[in-house]
C-alpha cells in the first residue's frame, strides 16, 4: 500500500532529516530565483542542492522546473546557475527540457516576446536507473517506425516494447506543450503547475512503489499524482498555510486508495 509523509519546515533543514539515498525521484518547482521572497521566506539553494544529492538514490532523478525573474530589464539567469550548481554537487544534467505553456499570459519585459515556457532540468545521480520514455501517436506518419515505451535493460541498453496494433508511435520530444489551466484552482497559489506535467515525469522516471519527493510542495499537485500512480510520497512545505491545504488534499487522495 502506498504511503505519504508531509513536513512543515524549511526544506534545507527538513531534507537533512531524511535517510541518505532514500528517494527515487524528485519532482518540484521552486520559487523563481533561489532568494526570491515567498510568503516571507527565502531559500538556501546550495544547501538544498547538496541535500537533494545526499537523499537521492544512485540512479535516481531530480526534475527541477524553474524559470528566471526579470529584474531591471534583465533576466536573472538563476535557472542556469542552479543547473550548474547541481552539477557541482555531483548530479549529471541528463536533459534540459522545456515546458511550453499554452494559454499563458505576458510574463517578463513588455519589450520582449511573450514568455510562455519554463525549464525542466532533469538531473540524475549517475545513469538513471528507471527510464520509461513516453511514445506518442503520430497519426500514422511515415517517420514513426517504432512504437512502445522504451525501458532500460540491466546492461543499460534501451529496450523498446512493441505495441500490438498498427498505429504509429514515436518517442516524445524533450519540449512538452501543456495547458497551464489543467490544474487551475480557486486556492490562489501563485505557481500551480499542470497535473499532466507531474504525471508524465513521474511515469518517465519512476515505477510503482518508488518514493517521490517534492521539497516545495505548494498546493500538493505532485502528491496527488503520486497517490494515483501508487508511489510513496514525501512533501515538504515551509508555508503553514499551504502545508495544511496540501496535506489535507493528499490525505484524501491516499485514503481513497483503500477503497479499491
Amino acid at each position: 500500500m502506498s504511503e505519504y509523509r508531509t513536513i512543515n519546515a524549511d526544506c534545507a533543514v527538513a531534507l537533512a532529516t531524511l535517510e541518505a539515498e532514500s528517494v527515487d525521484l524528485t519532482v518540484t518547482s521552486p520559487p523563481y530565483d533561489s532568494l526570491r521572497d515567498y510568503d516571507g521566506f527565502t531559500f538556501d539553494f546550495p544547501t538544498i542542492a547538496e541535500q537533494l544529492y545526499r537523499v537521492t538514490r544512485q540512479g535516481g532523478v531530480v526534475v527541477w522546473i524553474v524559470n528566471d525573474a526579470t529584474v531591471n530589464g534583465s533576466e536573472t539567469g538563476t535557472s542556469f546557475k542552479q543547473a550548474l550548481g547541481f552539477k557541482e554537487v555531483g548530479f549529471n544534467l541528463h536533459d534540459t527540457m522545456i515546458w511550453a505553456k499554452t494559454g499563458g499570459g505576458a510574463i517578463g519585459s513588455n519589450r520582449a516576446y511573450t514568455q510562455n515556457f519554463e525549464y525542466m532540468f532533469v538531473l540524475s545521480k549517475g545513469v538513471p536507473k528507471t527510464v520509461n520514455l513516453i511514445y506518442d501517436v503520430t497519426n500514422g506518419s511515415a517517420g514513426a517506425n517504432r512504437s512502445g515505451t522504451g525501458r532500460r535493460n540491466a546492461d543499460g541498453s534501451i529496450r523498446v516494447e512493441r505495441r500490438p496494433n498498427a498505429r504509429a508511435f514515436s518517442r516524445r520530444n524533450n519540449w512538452w506543450q501543456l495547458n497551464n489551466d489543467d490544474n487551475r484552482e480557486a486556492c490562489g497559489h501563485p505557481a500551480v503547475f499542470p497535473r499532466r506535467l507531474a504525471h508524465d515525469h513521474i511515469v518517465s522516471w519512476s515505477n510503482e512503489g518508488d518514493t517521490v519527493l517534492d521539497p516545495f510542495m505548494g498546493s500538493g499537485t505532485t502528491g496527488l499524482v503520486c497517490a494515483e500512480l501508487k508511489r510513496d510520497f514525501i512533501g515538504i512545505e515551509i508555508s503553514e498555510r499551504w502545508f495544511e491545504y496540501a496535506t489535507e488534499r493528499i490525505k484524501v487522495a491516499y485514503s481513497q486508495l483503500t477503497l479499491f
